[in-house]
């Protein structure tokens, strides 16, 4: 069977899992204590199942394992154990609701074990700068994407994104490992979606989105680009950017409150101000699927020009970003009951609460 066809199959065997056991996670949330109740911090006003993850991993990684070949295992195999680990860590953080900081250490764990099985950055002449740079890349990635899961669809059509752009990527470099862990996940999530479009009737949880996270952090790092070589570390910014510029963007708006960023919920994030600012709940989600897929197209045509031409493209989404960044926490759109930045900051009793 041609690899092109084995990619197709994948993304609609999982497609068709997410669809049908994404109910079944619903039914079974209630039973084992795994609804998210409505907070302050949420945008949901009523209880809602929070084990979509769990449909998520189960349908990607069983299409991976029936149609994948012993091939895809055995190459990707650290990266299965580890993000199979990330969702089972998110999945008890669900129900018992774990330390940050106990969490953050297991994600560095994992994020070392795929490193020394090969899953590597390769930008500096040591290793330890190499393994300190992949252990930054996919503890924060994994972060950031459990960060941007703040509204129904949102992290799941990002995701999906993504991993249209991965399989795109890995298409022209010729990588079919990339093409088909990158089609699994995109089936996956999309079947899932068809259950957390807005109004979400199940919740991914953080079984769901520590797996996305940590999964196609590693899946970046295996991408290669032999046409760019001294700016290929552009492209999985690029295509990564939105959950990149959401979580800088709440981490800057917090340490300037004064909170910690690990710890502190609130209705801060880029999705939420969208919203503030007139936007639906689904509007704000689709302009952000738009500049994911957007960015994406930036991504590939990195790879597609000379190093000179993809280096001055890949400055312009880092021009917006920082823009951006200014526009939203210190410009017209910073948050109507956060101090100005000429004004001092004395009391944060009333900031909307998110994490």
């Amino acid at each position: 069977m041609a690899q092109d066809q084995v990619v197709v199959i994948l993304l609609v065997g999982a497609l068709v899992l997410g669809i049908a056991l994404t109910p079944l996670s619903k039914w079974l949330a209630p039973h084992v204590g795994m609804m998210a109740q409505p907070r302050a911090r949420d945008v949901h006003t009523r209880p809602v199942p929070r084990m979509g993850g769990v449909a998520i991993f189960i349908a990607a990684m069983l299409v991976v394992a029936i149609f994948g070949g012993n091939g895809t295992i055995g190459e990707a195999g650290a990266i299965i154990v580890a993000a199979s680990l990330m969702s089972f860590l998110g999945l008890i953080d669900d129900r018992f609701t774990l330390s940050a900081y106990l969490r953050l250490l297991i994600q560095i764990g994992a994020a070392l074990f795929v490193w020394y099985a090969g899953t590597r950055i390769h930008l500096f002449a040591t290793d330890w700068l190499d393994a300190t740079l992949t252990v930054i890349w996919i503890v924060g990635i994994t972060n950031a994407m459990n960060f941007l899961d703040n509204m129904d669809g949102l992290l799941a059509g990002i995701s999906a994104v993504i991993c249209a752009i991965f399989i795109v990527l890995a298409t022209l470099s010729g990588q079919w490992l990339i093409g088909a862990l990158s089609a699994a996940l995109m089936g996956a999530c999309l079947g899932f979606l068809f259950w957390n479009l807005n109004p979400a009737s199940v919740f991914m949880g953080d079984s769901g989105s520590m797996f996305l996270g940590f999964f196609l952090a590693c899946v970046a790092i295996r991408l290669r680009f032999a046409q760019v070589p001294t700016v290929s570390w552009m492209v999985p910014l690029a295509v990564m950017a939105v959950p990149i510029f959401d979580t800088t963007l709440v981490v800057i708006s917090r340490l300037r409150r004064g909170k910690n960023p690990l710890t502190t919920p609130g209705k801060d994030h880029t999705s939420h101000r969208l919203n503030l600012h007139g936007y639906t709940k689904r509007e704000a989600v689709m302009i952000l699927y738009l500049i994911s897929f957007v960015l994406g197209i930036v991504a590939i045509l990195i790879t597609q020009f000379s190093e000179t031409a993809a280096f001055a493209l890949g400055l312009l989404p880092v021009a917006a970003g920082v823009f951006m960044l200014w526009y939203l926490e210190f410009g017209p759109w910073r948050l109507p009951d956060a101090p100005a930045p000429s004004q001092p900051r004395n009391s944060d009793a009333g900031l909307p609460q998110k994490p």
